[in-house]
């Protein structure tokens, strides 16, 4: 048996990290010499502690070696198996990563945004800045933003834009259809 792709890979993760609360983000291998390497990425709502990390490293490690004992997968002489969480440059592609990143500033092609609230069946969300003077705010489908990224903020970001990214997205659905019919 050869050493398993990362489809298949998902399939023997992905129940543990639902039974967790979890989604499976990202999975990367190694294949080296001695000790393949098995990076697992995994998020949640409430974005997993250390200890959850643990809890669930522990049940993968027994599921691999249980499934490599009956020949279903092999990771060759031996693997480290590594569980981490997403960092900031994993692209928005899922409403989950959009829902998860509210309030943070994200660049949207050459632009800069702050993430507002998603609509109810999270198919919409609202993004938005303030500046001194004014705030503007831009109603967008999930789909149409895919790929856009979190931006590493060093200062604490405008009270104004923070008060906006808070507010509801209904609330900030009238006043963008508000201000575009006032201009």
């Amino acid at each position: 048996m050869a050493f398993p792709t990362n489809e298949a890979l998902e399939r023997l993760v992905e129940p543990v990290a639902n039974t967790h609360g979890m989604d499976v983000e990202a999975i990367r291998t190694v294949k080296a010499g001695k000790k393949s390497q098995v990076v697992i990425a995994l998020d949640s709502d409430t974005h997993p502690t250390l200890d959850e990390l643990e809890a669930v490293s522990n049940e993968l490690s027994q599921l691999f070696d249980d499934a490599e004992e009956r020949g279903e997968v092999n990771f060759g002489a031996g693997y480290t198996l590594e569980l981490t969480t997403p960092g900031v440059d994993l692209p928005l592609t899922a409403a989950r990563h959009f829902r998860r990143n509210r309030g943070r500033k994200v660049k949207v092609g050459d632009q800069l945004w702050r993430l507002g609230p998603l609509n109810a069946d999270e198919t919409q969300v609202a993004l938005v800045r303030a500046t001194k003077k004014d705030e503007e705010i831009r109603i967008s489908s999930v789909s149409e933003l895919s790929g856009a990224v979190v931006e590493i903020e060093f200062n604490a970001p405008l009270a104004a834009e923070t008060l906006l990214a808070d507010r509801a997205f209904e609330d900030l659905e009238a006043a963008a259809t508000a201000g575009k019919e006032n201009k």
